[in-house]
């Protein structure tokens, strides 16, 4: 080789190498400014969710409804959440992830309001389950995030470590709108109606932040909605999640359980065999089949069951009488002070899922994530009935769960072909409360079958308890199982196209 084209081929990785170095650059500051905005809107995102919560029972004071009509606000929500996640986050994909981002928004904010002046069960009831389009904002950020680093080398980890800070983001959120809304109320004499103003006010003004400060993704042309598919899938999901509401309300004896559940498989499996036939699927199975996708749907079903699963039986047991040997036997604040321990131990996990995201192999973080859910509740088994024991288990539990909130949508984002990036993100959350649901409805039916057991008429026996934490460890250790499937290099970084085409050329010469 002469001299001239050596000379020529080492301009050429040079100029390869500074192309990356600026692409690099002004990808990090883009897309840092892209992700303060959207901590933001994550952060109203957890007001939505912890808001409310402290004024239920005002809130069924003022309705003039029963306790246990809450229930059917959280099944109506989670309903129409699995139900349009995966068509806006497709949209996203078609149109543009910032356009239906702020569409979901504008929509979140509006049901806001009429939750505000909701003066009937059913109007709250209809409010409420519209406000549920705020749950497709985290995959269309992460969406939006990683199409702005797909160029660039580190696009992938910088997914990773935004997704962890976008969940530090929520559940402070949810931290705060907790923390407000008794303060708030009290401030405004009791005033239900004032004290509902605020988080619409809040989601209104993070309308303005998404439409002046985020930037618009590039879509995907020739795309089209695959309308038919998306029906069955809608039909599919309506017909379980309404088998697993009515196992809750009605236990495993009543027959329409069975029937709606049968029902929701065939129609799955018909969805299945219909995609595979799809030039442009709603959802593509194939994608899905792949080794590093399939994994982190399951994991995200399973993880489900016991992030938004466990929860009320968590708070049941909390507040169980300790006089029968089990349960803590707090009050309210006490209940509230662990949920908050849980809450921290999220945005642990979090933090520590953003700052390893860049150095750690991605694969292993979920699996020593998972673990720890795993170990968290097993835990459970032979220590539950001091305070310190069920808070050092929820600690750990929760700073994995606190890391797969982050990774799990991050990761099926980088095994996602392009142009569906948003719609794998969103079926991480369409499982994940799929695995709520599920594992909510068979609780539900577990604790009630103890109840009475023990020395008390209500409270639901150790032995049901003990189901709970075993199905709830079981599900984070068969999660770690299945991520091994795994193929080690998922989720790398690669090099910006242009890049690696200059660096081809320069090895020629």
């Amino acid at each position: 080789m002469s001299e001239e084209r050596v000379e020529g081929s080492l301009a050429l990785v040079s100029l390869a190498s500074s192309a990356a170095d600026r692409l690099r650059g002004s990808a990090l500051g883009i897309t840092a400014g892209l992700i303060g905005w959207f901590v933001l809107v994550e952060v109203t995102s957890g007001i939505l969710q912890g808001y409310y919560v402290p004024l239920f029972s005002d809130i069924v004071d003022q309705l003039g409804i029963h306790d246990a009509d809450v229930n059917w606000f959280e099944a109506a929500q989670l309903l129409l959440s699995a139900l349009v996640v995966p068509v806006l986050a497709k949209l996203g994909d078609m149109y543009g992830h910032k356009r239906i981002l702020l569409i979901a928004a504008i929509l979140t904010a509006g049901a806001s309001w009429w939750l505000a002046f909701a003066g009937d069960f059913w109007s709250f009831l209809i409010a409420w389950a519209l406000q549920g389009f705020y749950v497709v904002w985290l995959p269309l950020e992460i969406a939006l995030i990683f199409e702005r680093g797909r160029r660039q080398n580190r696009g992938v980890s910088m997914t990773r470590r935004a997704a962890g800070l976008l969940v530090v983001g929520l559940e402070a959120g949810a931290i705060i709108g907790a923390l407000a809304a008794g303060r708030i109320f009290a401030a405004t004499g009791g005033d239900l109606t004032l004290t509902l103003l605020v988080p619409a006010i809040v989601v209104t003004l993070i309308c303005l932040v998404i439409w002046l400060g985020v930037p618009e993704s590039e879509p995907v042309k020739g795309r089209r909605l695959d309308t038919w598919g998306f029906v069955i899938l809608a039909f599919g999901l309506l017909l379980v999640t309404s088998a697993l509401t009515f196992l809750r309300l009605n236990g495993a004896g009543f027959a329409g359980v069975w029937i709606l559940l049968v029902l929701g498989v065939a129609a799955f499996i018909g969805f299945v065999l219909f995609e595979l036939r799809q030039p442009d699927p709603a959802v593509d199975i194939r994608v899905l089949r792949r080794p590093e996708m399939w994994p982190v749907q399951a994991t995200a079903f399973l993880i489900g069951i016991s992030l938004l699963g466990a929860q009320g039986p968590l708070s049941t047991y909390a507040g169980t009488d300790s006089s029968l040997g089990y349960g803590l036997g707090l009050d309210a604040t006490g209940r509230s002070n662990v949920i908050g321990v849980y809450l921290v131990s999220l945005i642990v996990g979090a933090i520590v899922f953003a700052v390893t995201s860049r150095r750690a192999n991605p694969r292993l973080i979920l699996i020593v994530a998972s673990a720890l859910v795993g170990i968290g509740y097993l835990l459970f088994i032979p220590f539950h009935v001091e305070l310190w024991q069920v808070l050092l288990n929820l600690s750990i539990a929760g700073i994995g769960s606190g890391a797969l909130v982050g990774a799990l949508p991050a990761a099926a984002a980088a095994a996602a072909p392009h142009g569906q990036t948003g719609i794998a993100s969103a079926l991480t959350n369409t499982t994940k409360t799929i695995g709520g649901t599920f594992a909510s409805a068979i609780f539900g039916v577990v604790l009630a079958a103890g109840a009475g057991i023990a020395a008390s008429e209500t409270a639901a026996s150790l032995g049901g308890y003990m189901a709970v934490w075993s199905i709830c460890a079981a599900g984070g250790f068969l999660a770690a199982v299945l991520l091994l499937f795994v193929p080690k290099v998922a989720f790398a970084d690669t090099l910006p196209e242009e890049v690696e085409a200059v660096a081809g050329e320069a090895q020629i010469i």
